[in-house]
Order: C-alpha cells, then structure tokens, then sequence
C-alpha cells in the first residue's frame, strides 16, 4: 500500500478544505441511513446536498458529462475525509448517489444515463430502493414481485418492505421476476419506477427510535416503459449484484475508529464513586480492544481500496468489513450502556439524558446494520463459500 498523496490530490484538499470553511454554515452533522429525520431537518439536509453539488464536490468520480467532477477514487476518499473531519458528510437523501448512479453508469443505456445521473447528482430527483419484500429479505432470490411485458410496457405486481425514504422519493429502482418458469436467480428485471405512477401506495414502517424513514410499497398494475429496463429483460440478478457491491463500500471501516475515540470521551466524562471510569483498567482494557478491532477493519478497507485502484474487480474485503464494522457497533453501543448504567434508560427529550442520548438511541439501531446490505449470515455465507471454499450448508 501506498499511503502518500500526489500534489494534485493534496491540491484538491487544500480547495476543498478552504470552500468547507466558507460554507460551514450550510453544513449538517454526519447522519447515516438510520437516521430520525427530526435531528435535522429534511429541508437542510436537501440543502446541504445541493451547496455541495454547486460547489462541484458531490460525484467526485463520476464522468463530467453526467455532472460530475471526473476525478479518481482516491481524490473522492481525500473529499470524504475533510467531510467527516468537518463534522459533517454527504447527505443521505436517499440511495440514488450512492447506488443507483453508479449502477446507471455501468449498465444504463446512453439515454438512461442522459435522463437520469445529472438529475440524480443534482439531488432534482430522489430515489428509493425497491429490493427486500415481506417474505423475501435475506432471501433476495426468492422475490415474488413480478412484472409481465406487453405492448411496450412491464406491468408491474407486488410489495416491497423497508424501503428507505420512499415517502419523499421520485423514483424506485426495482427488482421484480419477469419468467416465473427460471431457475431462483434469472428471470428477474432491474426496473426504473417512476413513484408518480398510478398504483403505488406507500404506509409508513416506524421504528422503535421513533425514526419514519422506512416503509411498505405496495404495487398494483403500475405501468413501467421497456426503457426503464436497465441491462437485458431477466439478467436483472448481475445489475442488482452491482449495486449491493456498492452498498457494502459504506466507510464503516472509517465509522468505527471515531465511534472508539467517542467512547472513550463518554468514559473519561462519567464518574462511579468519585472515580473516573477511564481509570479502571477493565474500561481501558475493554475500549482498547475495541480500538484494535476498529484499527483491523480500517485496514482492510485500505486493502479493499488498494484493488480498486489497481483497477481489480471487487474482493472479500467488504463482506468482511460489513460484517465485522456491525458487530463491532453493536458491542460498543452496548458497552456504553454499561458504562451509562441507569442514565442509559434516558432518552434525547429528557434533559438528563448524557450526550443528549445518543448512546441509547445507537443501542436501539445497532441491529439493523446487521441485517441490511445483506444479513451477516449472508456474510458468513460468502466468505465461507467464496474465500475458504467450504461446501454450502
């Protein structure tokens, strides 16, 4: 690995650097895909991806003429660094930066990528995912939402579940079965949905944080032109693959080195008997493990990025680092309930809660990380069949 900076990149750091201090004022705290709307502002946030992408500091790597900058990976990592060291970090106003943009650029047809990427980087148009189903989660193959071709449009049937910000999405790139009769993973169809569309129903999932942001979608009859199609009619399965390589690539190996350093501020600020619980060689011991594991999973992200650079085709790394980053955050989460003790129970609208209840609401989400982008039994699974060659189970 190559850990120095060329001076064009260190260049772009300086620029980017200087226009995050003009624009401070815009910026938004680091939220994730979790996240409760009602910490910051859906209209600030939109707001912040915008000022970015003014500024040319959103799509980094993608093609100047969808928008964006048509600079390298590594020039995007230096912008993400500055943005999390701002405190801040690229909006999430849904998956259409993050997924569907690079997916469109792979495999979207030269009007697709025309109609779509500049309105996708621009934040114009939002976009939710249309993936898991009520009975079809971990099991993505097992989809039953089906679409049937005719007279130049798919007729499209079924429900998807857990889809994030559909509620404020214009668009939803879809999985649905389009040959019933193939084997488990052909004859599925990556679609491009319009959410105006006749047919769609949308009721709202809350979880046990109070966050809204997730839902059910419900489709009947919803009409979807055959240019919609993205790669060829029931090869949808490699388009799909695609995206989720990109789900995983998620900076959590950069997430759980703070998430430590964080802990261990929540630890040298709270007392037990006059003491201060970062004296007790138990926390340090704990919270330093806790620190080698974080240090283990940023590695192997440079791993991961290291073969992207080397223009090679995507490896174990981010199974593995999926994997290890969610477990890590729930141990920590949990731990910090330990350190917490009865102030744990108190949540942000209580004025007693510690650090204004962030660790307790981390505890409430630290599961979900283990179940999307691909269960970590799913992990388990790729990594035991594709790296160690065991037979499946």
């Amino acid at each position: 690995m190559d850990f120095s900076y060329s001076g064009e990149d260190e260049a772009l750091r300086i620029e980017f650097r200087a226009w995050l201090d003009a624009n401070r004022q815009s910026a938004v705290p680091a939220l994730g895909p979790l996240a409760d709307e009602d910490e910051v502002s859906w209209e600030a946030t939109l707001r912040w991806h915008r000022k970015l992408y003014e500024g040319g500091w959103l799509g980094i790597t993608w093609p100047k003429e969808y928008g964006g900058r048509g600079g390298t990976l590594l020039q995007e990592i230096i912008c993400d660094q500055e943005l999390e060291q701002a405190g801040s970090g690229v909006p999430f106003t849904g998956p259409g930066i993050w997924l569907l943009g690079p997916t469109l650029i792979h495999w979207g047809t030269d009007a697709q990528k025309q109609r779509h990427l500049r309105k996708v980087l621009s934040g114009a148009e939002l976009w939710c995912q249309g993936y898991s189903e009520p009975n079809a989660g971990s099991d993505l193959a097992a989809l039953q939402t089906h679409a049937v071709e005719k007279d130049g449009y798919f007729t499209v049937n079924g429900s998807k579940i857990w889809t994030s910000l559909a509620h404020h999405a214009h668009w939803m790139f879809l999985l649905a079965r389009t040959d019933s009769e193939a084997p488990r993973h052909k004859g599925i169809s990556y679609l491009l949905i319009d959410m105006k569309s006749p047919g769609i129903v949308i009721s709202p999932l809350i979880q046990m944080t109070g966050a809204r942001h997730f839902n059910q979608v419900f489709l009947e009859d919803v009409r979807v032109p055959v240019e919609n199609l993205v790669g060829r009619k029931n090869e949808g399965w490699q388009v799909a693959m695609t995206t989720l390589a990109f789900e995983r690539s998620t900076g959590q190996e950069r997430i759980m080195v703070g998430r430590v350093q964080e802990l261990a501020r929540l630890a040298m600020g709270l007392s037990r008997d006059g003491r201060s619980l970062w004296d007790e060689p138990r926390v340090r011991q704990k919270i330093g493990q806790f620190a080698t594991e974080a240090a283990a999973i940023r590695y192997t992200g440079f791993r991961q990025l290291t073969r992207q650079l080397k223009g090679l085709p995507p490896g174990p790394e981010g199974s593995m680092i999926k994997l290890s980053a969610s477990e890590l955050g729930l141990k920590i989460a949990a731990f910090a309930m330990e350190l917490l003790g009865p102030f744990a129970q108190l949540e942000r609208v209580d004025g007693r809660a510690i650090e204004h209840g962030i660790w307790a609401r981390r505890m409430l989400e630290s599961r979900g990380p283990m179940i999307y982008s691909g269960t970590n039994e799913i992990q388990r699974n790729i990594l035991g069949e594709r790296v160690l060659g065991l037979p499946k189970g």
